[in-house]
């Protein structure tokens, strides 16, 4: 790639502000702009559902890089400035501001945004969603002792706020559309241990419950369901997911179907054009299918991957997904996407709680679990996933069986 070839990035969350650090890291010394949408430099999410909210770091402690990183390496990182349209004819991108930034290579990583609810009051004071270090800033003043807090969906967010907010001394009480928790991350086993350790520590739960409406005097101050049920609160937080930010791509001819699409290279249907991130939608090898996904390693392995082809390699995104959650004590961590096994092998420990999901092959598709200690065995078997290794459902089951030997072995 020409040192003069301008490189302009839009959304300056992980994947984005990954992606202007990779092109440097490349050994590309030509222009890159990185524009942020936010007013912050960018920073890290994952801890803004845990250690902000309960006071334990600061937004400036979650900041990706230091203070002067960005001017350090010549990344022209655009703060408050939003992109509006890309003029794929003239290879341009309009800003909030009038101002028309040329680009040789764009990349969108405009990632996600809250869903919103839809029912009468949703639009109260005291009603937050929970996505930005402004949010979490927010959120964050409300949390402290005495608090009822109810929290809409029971997903990741929502349940890791909820451990959050019953640290902080609030009663919590968790809504839940759905049959049980975590009904799209994680198998039946893994939600029912994550529930009775939030059971323990005092949050209520309401399931298949039906919200009809937000009620109070110039603040929320109840929740009504189908069933009649009127739930007292001083806060609402609505995690009920998130929608990609497809707008901008979308306006400019690309395609769009859940996500912005994309090849295995992270290319668009314009070839000066890459997506990355929670906003993009990809082939991935190992399930055959198209997927989109919303975690912190997904961002930051597309950010990366996306760079080294923009600068004209063709590096095929391939890697195993892998998520966590923390609460409580407690640690969830996937490997792979459960949903695509046929069929799951229980190993417990007095630590931990593994699921292995085996393809109708035997080959391991995914891994998951929930305990004290279970970082090191989803790694394990995050690379055993990566080489489709087929293992016996006897060791998989066998505590006494290190998984480390059986990556020995499949490497023989």
């Amino acid at each position: 790639m020409a040192s003069d070839a301008h490189m302009v990035i839009v959304g300056a969350g992980l994947a984005g502000a990954r992606a202007s650090a990779e092109l440097r890291e490349a050994g590309f010394d030509g222009p890159i702009t990185l524009i942020a949408g936010e007013p912050h430099a960018p920073y890290d999410r994952p801890p803004l559902s845990k250690a902000v909210l309960l006071k334990e770091k600061s937004p400036d402690d979650c900041a990706l890089f230091g203070e002067t990183f960005f001017a350090d390496h010549a990344i022209d990182l655009r703060l408050a400035a939003s992109a509006v349209e890309i003029d794929r004819a003239a290879r341009k991108v309009l800003l909030d501001n009038g101002e028309r930034i040329g680009y040789s290579r764009l990349l969108i990583a405009t990632g996600a945004s809250p869903r919103m609810l839809s029912v009468p009051g949703s639009d109260l004071p005291g009603v937050v969603t929970l996505r930005t270090v402004d949010d979490a800033r927010d959120l964050a003043t409300r949390l402290h002792h005495g608090q009822r807090v109810a929290i809409i969906g029971g997903g990741f967010i929502g349940l890791e706020v909820a451990a959050s907010a019953v640290a902080a001394g609030c009663s919590v009480t968790v809504i839940e559309a759905g049959q049980r928790l975590l009904m799209r991350a994680v198998p039946q086993e893994i939600a029912a241990r994550i529930e009775a350790r939030h059971r323990d520590a005092g949050v209520q739960f309401r399931f298949e419950a039906q919200l009809t409406a937000i009620a109070g005097a110039g603040a929320a101050e109840e929740i009504r369901l189908a069933d009649g049920e009127v739930i007292r609160c001083d806060t609402v937080v609505v995690g009920i997911g998130a929608a990609p930010r497809t707008a901008l791509a979308q306006a400019a001819g690309l395609g769009v179907t859940d996500g912005i699409v994309v090849d295995d290279h992270l290319c668009t249907s314009d070839p000066g054009i890459f997506a990355a991130g929670d906003a993009c939608s990809f082939p991935h090898p190992l399930y055959g299918c198209r997927v989109r996904l919303e975690c912190w390693k997904n961002a930051e392995d597309q950010g990366r991957v996306a760079a080294r082809n923009m600068l004209g390699e063709s590096l095929r995104y391939r890697e195993v997904p892998w998520f966590w959650s923390d609460q409580y004590e407690l640690s969830i961590q996937i490997a792979g996407l459960p949903a695509f096994g046929c069929e799951t092998v229980v190993r417990e420990t007095a630590d931990a709680l593994l699921l292995f999901h085996l393809s109708a092959d035997g080959s391991l598709i995914a891994a998951s679990g929930v305990g004290r200690a279970v970082g090191r065995d989803i790694r394990i078997a995050q690379m055993l996933i990566g080489r489709s290794a087929r293992l016996s459902a006897e060791d998989l089951a066998d505590p006494t069986v290190k998984l480390k030997s059986l990556l020995v072995a499949e490497a023989v």
